[in-house]
């Protein structure tokens, strides 16, 4: 735990007093910090001053962003439709392949970022007609508190949030948290605990608990991502093993996206994951009985497209993330009238594959 006396920022909640010498234990998520007086856990953001826990980074964002909803990726949450996304700094995990470093290993970012109230989010998103609100870029388990704070405010404006979570959180703070959302895509990094234990720093029961408490306790869509590395996580013993999981848990209608692996932070000595690993593995999920599987991160028109469960017709085309053909009558397929799982409106979204910064 690292001493700093520069320790501004908001109440947190999901803390007790622990002995003597003012130690505090985080009960946010499953690494269960024990932060002495002017420390920080080991997300960064969640800190020890005189005997209470502050989240460092509340109000404060890595930056404000119009993405299309497949980017998160989310292919059955309002179709096309545009989100405003943002994050903060740090991270509760360790992943050494993360694509996403320069903002969660940041140290120094919750002093330098751009300030907005959860008031603000929610009007912006609204000026700019956004369907959504994600949080992004970094996980919102350890800004728990500004995340259910704008996502409440959201709510109240008929804006709909998002977390982009890796689900690495625990029984207690799993309700309120996600009470506040409306949809989740949840990274499954790997389905060993030697993965998860040697590449990311945790462990992988936590993650499969909140994925079911997700599906079988709440109303949260859910969609799940795992990026696929060479030689990691991509084997079919494993895959067949995270799919038979996958049907008996969460059930067949939950989508997968199976995303592809670059180079970067301390894994850059891997190669890409070639395109050919992912049409494998979403062959093998398919197979398995699991009806919404998607390929992500690499050009491939059929496995980014969504197929009825029932028949198998084509509903909605994608292209990276431009929307094609769209087959959707009431939300359901034509031919054979089953209801597509997910949220989807009337006319598919006209965002298209653009990304706008912008200013709250």
């Amino acid at each position: 735990m690292k001493s700093d006396e520069h320790l501004d920022g908001a109440p947190a909640r999901f803390w007790h007093p622990e002995g003597d010498a003012g130690r505090i234990r985080c009960t946010l998520c499953p690494r269960a910090c024990l932060v002495g007086p002017g420390q920080r856990a080991f997300c960064f953001v969640r800190a020890n001053r005189d005997g209470e826990m502050v989240l460092t980074t509340y109000g404060r964002a890595s930056g404000f962003c119009i993405d299309p909803i497949e980017k998160k990726p989310l292919n059955h949450f309002y179709p096309g439709s545009s989100v405003l996304s943002f994050g903060t700094a740090g991270c509760n995990l360790g992943c050494k392949f993360c694509q996403n470093w320069d903002i969660s290993k940041a140290k120094q970012f919750d002093k330098l970022a751009d300030t907005a109230t959860p008031d603000d989010i929610a009007q912006a998103a609204i000026a700019n007609r956004c369907k959504s609100v994600a949080f992004t870029y970094n996980d919102p388990t350890i800004f728990a508190e500004w995340a259910i704070d704008v996502a409440h405010a959201c709510r109240a404006q008929g804006v709909k949030t998002v977390a982009v979570t890796a689900g690495y959180i625990t029984a207690e703070a799993r309700p309120e948290f996600y009470e506040a959302m409306d949809a989740a895509n949840v990274d499954l990094k790997g389905f060993t605990g030697e993965f998860y234990r040697s590449l990311c720093y945790a462990e992988l029961q936590p993650v499969l608990e909140t994925l079911e408490y997700l599906v079988n306790q709440t109303k949260v869509w859910v969609e799940v991502t795992t990026l696929l590395i060479p030689g990691k996580n991509d084997s079919e013993a494993e895959i067949d093993q995270q799919c038979r999981w996958f049907l008996d848990h969460l059930g067949p209608e939950v989508p997968l996206h199976f995303t592809a692996f670059h180079p970067d932070y301390k894994m850059t000595d891997l190669a890409p994951t070639p395109a050919s690993t992912l049409t494998r593995a979403r062959q093998q999920a398919l197979a398995a009985g699991l009806k919404h599987v998607y390929t992500g991160n690499v050009h491939d028109p059929a496995g980014g497209s969504t197929y009825c469960a029932g028949c198998g017709h084509l509903l909605v085309e994608r292209d990276w993330y431009r929307l094609g053909q769209w087959n959707l009558e009431g939300g359901a397929c034509p031919k054979c009238k089953k209801p597509l799982a997910g949220h989807v409106a009337e006319a598919p979204g006209t965002w298209g594959a653009k990304r706008m910064r912008v200013l709250v």
